[in-house]
Parts: C-alpha cells; structure tokens; sequence
C-alpha cells in the first residue's frame, strides 16, 4: 500500500485528489493538510511514502516544503512530487534541485498522478510530458542552464550508457527494461551505479547530467 499525503490550500483540489487516489486499491492517502508548515510535521510525523505538494502555499511554499522534507541535507529523505499550475522553469529547476521526484501539472489528469504517485513510490521520476524535453535540457543542480557536467568518477560501462540514454529521454525503469531486454532488477542496479559514479542523488539529476554531458543532445 502507498502511503499518500497531500498538502493544497485549496480545499476542493485536496478533495479530487483524495478521491482519484483512493479509488486505487494500491494507495491510501494519510493526511491532507492546507499549508506549508502543516505539510512539513504531518509528512515528518506519518512518513508517508509519497508526498504531494502544492507550489502556492501558506506559511511554507511547496519548494521550502521540499527542501525540508526530500532535500540534499536531509539525513532520511521523503519522496516528494511538486502540483502545480504553474508551468514555469524556476519552479521546476528549484523543485528538482530541492530534491523533488517528480514534478506534475494539475491539469495533466488522473492516470498521469497516478502514475507519478507510483514513479516516485518505486524511486522513479516522473515530469509531466510538455515539460519533460525541455527541462533535461537545460536543468542542472546548481540551477545553471550553462554549467557543463563533472565527469564521472569512473568510466560508464556500454550498457549503463544506453540506461542513461534512455532515461535522458524520460523512460520508465520497466520502459528502459523493456527496450534494452533487461530486468528490472538490473535496470535499477546500472542506475544506482550510474548515480554513484556521477554523484547523482536521482534518476532526474542522472537525465540532465547526460543531457549536459553531450551523452544525449
């Protein structure tokens, strides 16, 4: 069962939201919760398995929910997927950047939260489809659209690269399993050692690193 919570001051949004997810026998939201700092002690008390925020909140907005909840100098990160309706660049940079999953628009429908919800339960990520290309393209963890990629600490093997290709261009795990006739236990296994030798904390920070990095373009 997954473990959702869901934090929007906009009462009628945590209600849709509540009601596409529970009617999913897999998911089970928690907590829903109308402000930022609510977001906060609810998700570090429950410790749900994924939290869903919204950008424009009171008290804390949804990017400083994340930071404090999923980002670099948190000891036992969350999983976070930022709502929103807004379709901007700093958002999404500052979100990702803070340790977001997945980043999602409100009017991306049912099926795609859905799908976030469970990307980001098994450690995928998800961004919705109009912002995916153009985000990997110019993302990077120090929100610089012009810093080129550190290299890796040891040389990438041929089929770790063609993971990293096609995570580049946003596949899923069993997407990536799939197309290179892999496992999925070993697709997971060529992406955490990719992000060990990149120091890379997920596989969104792996996408834009190869987007950087000339390793897709």
């Amino acid at each position: 069962m997954i473990r959702v919570l869901i934090a929007d001051d906009q009462e009628m949004v945590r209600m849709g939201f509540r009601m596409i997810l529970d009617s999913h026998d897999d998911i089970e939201v928690v907590a829903d919760v109308a402000d930022g700092v609510s977001a906060v002690s609810k998700a570090r008390e429950l410790r749900p398995d994924v939290s869903l925020l919204d950008i424009r909140m009171p008290g804390l907005d949804g990017l400083e929910v994340t930071r404090q909840l999923a980002g670099p100098d948190v000891t036992d990160p969350l999983k976070v997927v930022v709502v929103t309706t807004f379709d901007l660049d700093e958002y999404v940079h500052t979100a990702l950047r803070n340790g977001a999953s997945g980043f999602l628009l409100k009017d991306a429908g049912p099926a795609l939260l859905i799908e976030a919800v469970r990307a980001a339960d098994r450690g995928d990520a998800l961004v919705s489809p109009q912002i995916t290309v153009r985000l990997l393209k110019h993302f990077d963890g120090a929100g610089s659209p012009k810093s080129k990629a550190a290299p890796p600490s040891e040389p990438l093997t041929a089929r770790e690269m063609d993971v990293v290709k096609a995570a580049a261009r946003g596949r899923t795990n069993s997407e990536i399993g799939a197309e290179l006739f892999m496992s999925l236990s070993t697709v997971k296994t060529h992406l955490a050692s990719v992000q060990s030798k990149i120091g890379a904390r997920n596989r969104v920070e792996t996408a834009a690193w190869a987007w950087r990095s000339g390793v897709v373009s």
